[in-house]
């Protein structure tokens, strides 16, 4: 189950955010505090985990602390649902 979140959460990146479908974004790679996505992307992501998962994400939790890897994404829709 963990796999299927972090491939769509990845798949959604890449390819929404990114606009490069091929790039891979690894479970542990920095989003944000890479700047790999940035504020603007960062609503949009927290819209699109919310709608897909149906969990809700709190605006205050939209920050590098809860999602900035793929694997803090998946605890937190794991723990949510």
């Amino acid at each position: 189950m963990s796999n299927d979140i972090a491939n769509t959460i990845a798949t959604y990146i890449s390819t929404t955010i990114l606009k490069n479908p091929k790039r891979v974004i690894k479970p542990d790679e920095k989003l944000i505090s890479s700047g790999l996505i940035d504020s603007f992307h960062l609503v949009d992501l927290g819209l699109f985990i919310e709608e897909k998962f149906n969990v809700r994400i709190d605006d205050s939790e939209l920050n590098a602390d809860t999602f900035d890897t793929l694997d803090q994404l998946v605890a937190l829709i794991q723990a949510r649902q």
